[in-house]
């Protein structure tokens, strides 16, 4: 929260007497679990942390060149050049965190998600009688007899329009993702004169719209506020309609703590029955050192100069001393043993024009 810039020191210089310089120490940055790592430019994950020290390497350090001493021959014992090493890695990367829970309740405001929570958990969320108490996600664990729990949390925000940013459902929707389970909350009371079909319906167009497989995750929709006459009144044709289309539902009160029980029993059982799949599809990530490069140059021809780039010429570019004879020589046998004349020549280049290789010009002369 408070620390907003990391930033890897730099390794150390090569010493005297052929030493390696010393690496320098990986940079470590914690994150909580849940956590999903999303490359910027294509939008993909790569790594999904879920576990407890759970490690991704996103980008490697770069690698030392090879001294002066790595040139010496008989005859040239102390060579005027050396050669690059490679630069670190670069990546723009989105750090999301999703909420990891086993089942999700999911409902319009004022459903009674909140007090189911506090009533079949430890979890402590504000609750009072306005839409939008909830303003964030929370989590409460449900323990069992025999030492068997599982992780609930409480989706706020969800209304007509959520999946397109209305309310606060757009911000929470993702939370959801991470859920094996949900269990949909609907007030049957209607003390605020909403049609508790319609808000079935509603909340799980919602869903549909904001991911098909969300839509598709199993459900246990549950009728809240029985202990109120009206619910009673709506519950028949309620569950007649929910029912046909293939979901389960059971009455609770949550305000008295009727059917709480039975319904922590139902969704235990429920997520045992339920494989836990991955929900994210993860890039396989292939960092590694681009010691050899598909392609190491490129040629192309712009007005009347003869352009050259790629990783490989501007690191030759850069180890040249252009002042010295031999790392000049070396230089000019290293561009046309890796075939960088041929391809000059085959653009049409001719004696005297100009090269312009990492911002240098140079003059070509077979």
């Amino acid at each position: 929260r408070y620390k907003r810039k990391y930033a890897a020191v730099n390794g150390k210089d090569g010493t005297p007497g052929n030493c390696t310089g010393k690496s320098a120490d990986n940079l470590i940055i914690k994150v909580p679990i849940g956590t999903l790592i999303i490359d910027e430019s294509t939008g993909k994950a790569i790594a999904d942390l879920t576990t407890h020290q759970q490690e991704v390497i996103l980008c490697k350090g770069g690698k030392g060149g090879a001294g002066n001493q790595h040139f010496a021959t008989p005859t040239r014992q102390i060579p005027n050049f050396a050669k690059a090493g490679i630069s670190g890695e670069e990546k723009q990367v989105v750090l999301e965190l999703k909420l990891l829970a086993d089942a999700g309740l999911v409902g319009y405001p004022n459903a009674g998600k909140s007090t189911i929570l506090s009533m079949v958990s430890g979890a402590r969320p504000k609750i009072a009688d306005y839409p939008f108490t909830t303003l964030q996600p929370n989590l409460g664990v449900v323990r069992i007899d025999k030492g068997e729990a599982f992780v609930i949390a409480d989706i706020p925000g969800l209304i007509e329009g959520a999946h397109a940013g209305v309310g606060l459902g757009h911000e929470f929707l993702k939370h959801i993702e991470r859920t094996r389970l949900l269990v949909h909350v609907v007030d049957l009371a209607a003390v605020d004169g909403r049609d508790p079909l319609k808000d079935f319906e509603v909340i799980n167009n919602e869903l549909k719209e904001y991911s098909a497989k969300l839509a598709l995750r199993p459900q246990i929709v549950v009728a809240n506020k029985m202990d109120v006459p009206e619910a009673k009144e709506s519950f028949v044709l309620f569950k007649e309609k929910v029912e046909a289309l293939g979901y389960e539902v059971l009455t609770i009160s949550a305000a008295t703590n009727s059917g709480m029980t039975e319904l922590v029993h139902k969704i235990s059982e429920r997520l045992k029955e339920i494989p836990k799949e991955a929900i994210v599809e993860i890039e396989e990530n292939k960092t590694e050192y681009r010691v050899r490069e598909e392609i190491p140059f490129s040629v192309k021809k712009e007005d009347a100069a003869f352009i050259v780039e790629g990783e490989w010429i501007r690191r030759l570019v850069n180890s040249t001393n252009f002042s010295d004879m031999e790392s000049l020589q070396y230089f000019q046998r290293t561009i046309k043993k890796r075939g960088v004349s041929d391809e000059l020549e085959k653009l049409g280049i001719e004696d005297g024009d100009t090269v312009v290789v990492d911002g240098m010009e140079f003059e070509y002369y077979k």
